[in-house]
Parts: structure tokens; C-alpha cells; sequence
């Protein structure tokens, strides 16, 4: 039994050589090594008023099968509903929301076929593009000029953090900052374990370094035995980092001044929360029950760089591991 196999070019060359000698379909078959079945196909499809021409049949076979690849399969209402709302309720990526649209749904969806979706929609008058992370914004860099947050006493530089920190090769060395409100009227506090992600999100009604320590220990203070590390930007609420450093039985470091890629696994994070909290928001309006919601969907969204796990799944995973 022959197995299928598209016909090529070079095929097509043959076919139109020897239907114009009137060799029979299953000559033709025979010579090409396909069913009979296939140039019957061949001809009924790519045959035009002028009759069957190589180069006209292999142009007509390149169209049908582009229009197949950019035609999502199955995608029906129900399924877009679904996409939709994960997007505007969780802000997950279009990159997440074509891996969960496959494993969920069993219809392939191209990332670059999501965004082009919202695209559309805001053209039509539609906001999903304003739940993008970016909106189609280009990043900025922060510039020197608005930065300059205090000296911290006693500091420890990321220069003397061990080298297995880097390398993300254990469980427990995690990333910390501040996310201030408008007018510096409340904080959120934000920790953000390197391997797996998994992130703590507190509120704090003012960011003073007694707050943000004693918040820190309430939070880390159940996971201590998965806490051996915390960098931390050059805030000055980081003030009391010995009292949390012992608290915690951990070393805390800071990170270079403006290298804010010396913390890209939180900055990343932040830049998460930011989808949920604005730039602007008075995070003294906002309830402690809606910063714990933002926690969950965080740790409950899959990732690329977990092999699209959630950061509950892996961080639970290497901590019963041991």
C-alpha cells in the first residue's frame, strides 16, 4: 500500500508531460509512484480553462494550502468566548492563551493569530487590546534622572551573592520590591522566587522599612525553609534588611544602582501586577481581598519558561521534593 505524500513541483512537471502524451491516470500514477486516486484529484483541482498547467497547478496548490494553515481549526463561538474572556479576566498572554486553547480545546491557535485577533477588534471599536501587557506600547527605559532612592546602611552588595543564585539551580532564592501608589499613598510589596516564580503579594499603607520588614516576615515567615536568598532594589523601605535577614535565617543582597536586569525575574512581575494596578492607582482604595486575588492568578498562570506550568505547580512540586 502506497503511503500519501503531497505531489511537488517536479511532480507536476511529469504529470503535465505525460497527460498531454494521453498516458491514462493510472499510468500516470504508476510512473509518479501515487494512487490514481491522486491524479484524479490533481486534475480535477488544478485544471483550468486552458487545461492543466504545471505552473498554474502548483501556484493554485501553494494558495489552498496557505489558506489551511491560517485557518484555525474548530474555533467556534463558544471557544472564542472562552479565549475572550481569559484575556480581559486573567491578562494572560496571547502566547499562554495559544498553549491553553490547544491542551484545553484541541484547536491550534498561533500566538501571532491571537494578537492579530485583538487588532481587528480595537479597528472595529473593541478594547481587548487595553488587557495586552504592552497595548502595543514600546518599552522605556527608566533614566538615571528619576531614579536616586537613598543609600541603604549596612548593604550587601549582589557582587558577594553565592554564583548557584544566578543559575536558578535550587529552590528558595527570591527577588524583592516595592510598587508605589499615586502620590506615594499606599505600596504593594512584591517577592518573586527565581526558579519557579512563585510571587507574594502584600499591601502596605505606607512604604516605610518597618512596614515592609515586618510584611515580609509575615509572609516569607511560612516558607522560611524555602527562603535562602532576597535581593532587593536600593529602596530606602528595605532599611531594616538585617532584622529581616535574621528573622528569615537568610542573606539579603541589593542589587546594583539602575541594573534593574540584575532583578528581571521581579521587574517582570511587577510588570504583570502593573496590568492589574495601573500606573496612577491609590493603592489605599484597593482591598487586601483584590491584591490576594492578583496573587492567585498569577501563581495559577502557565508560563513559557515552565515548560508552561504554573508557578504553583513547580514551586509546591521542589518543595515537597526536599
Amino acid at each position: 500500500m502506497r503511503t500519501y505524500r503531497r505531489l511537488t513541483y517536479e511532480d507536476r512537471c511529469q504529470l503535465y508531460a505525460l497527460h498531454k502524451a494521453g498516458k491514462t491516470q493510472a499510468e500516470i500514477g504508476q510512473a509518479l509512484g501515487v494512487s490514481q486516486g491522486t491524479i484524479s484529484r490533481e486534475l480535477a483541482r488544478n485544471t483550468g480553462r486552458r487545461g492543466y498547467r504545471f505552473q498554474q497547478a502548483q501556484r493554485s496548490a501553494q494558495a489552498r494550502q496557505q489558506q489551511v494553515r491560517h485557518r484555525p481549526r474548530k474555533l467556534t463561538s463558544r471557544v472564542r468566548r472562552a479565549l475572550v474572556r481569559k484575556l480581559r479576566t486573567e491578562r494572560w498572554s496571547p502566547e499562554q492563551l495559544s498553549f491553553w486553547v490547544r491542551t484545553t480545546y484541541g484547536v491550534s491557535l498561533s500566538h501571532e493569530w491571537i494578537y492579530q485577533m485583538v487588532w481587528v477588534d480595537k479597528r472595529a471599536g473593541g478594547d481587548l487590546w487595553r488587557f495586552l501587557r504592552r497595548r502595543g506600547k514600546k518599552y522605556n527605559r527608566r533614566g538615571a534622572q528619576q531614579a536616586g532612592r537613598g543609600v541603604i546602611p549596612q548593604r550587601i552588595d549582589i557582587a558577594d551573592r553565592p554564583a548557584i543564585v544566578a543559575a536558578k539551580a535550587r529552590l528558595g532564592d527570591w527577588e524583592g520590591d516595592t510598587i508605589i501608589g499615586a502620590r506615594h499613598q499606599g505600596a504593594l510589596l512584591t517577592h518573586v522566587e527565581r526558579k519557579s516564580l512563585f510571587t507574594t503579594i502584600s499591601k502596605l499603607s505606607r512604604p516605610t522599612a518597618q512596614a515592609t520588614h515586618r510584611a515580609t516576615v509575615q509572609r516569607l515567615k511560612p516558607l522560611r525553609a524555602q527562603v535562602h536568598t532576597i535581593t532587593y532594589d536600593n529602596g530606602k523601605e528595605f532599611a531594616g534588611h538585617r532584622a529581616t535577614a535574621q528573622r528569615l535565617r537568610a542573606q539579603v543582597f541589593f542589587a546594583t544602582p539602575y541594573h534593574a536586569w540584575e532583578r528581571g525575574v521581579n521587574e517582570q512581575t511587577n510588570g504583570l501586577i502593573r496590568d492589574f494596578f495601573p500606573k496612577g492607582t491609590d493603592f489605599t482604595t484597593i482591598h487586601p481581598a483584590t491584591v490576594a486575588k492578583v496573587e492567585r492568578l498569577l501563581n495559577r498562570r502557565p508560563r513559557k519558561s515552565l515548560g508552561f506550568h504554573t508557578p504553583n505547580e513547580v514551586f509546591h512540586a521542589l518543595a515537597n521534593r526536599g
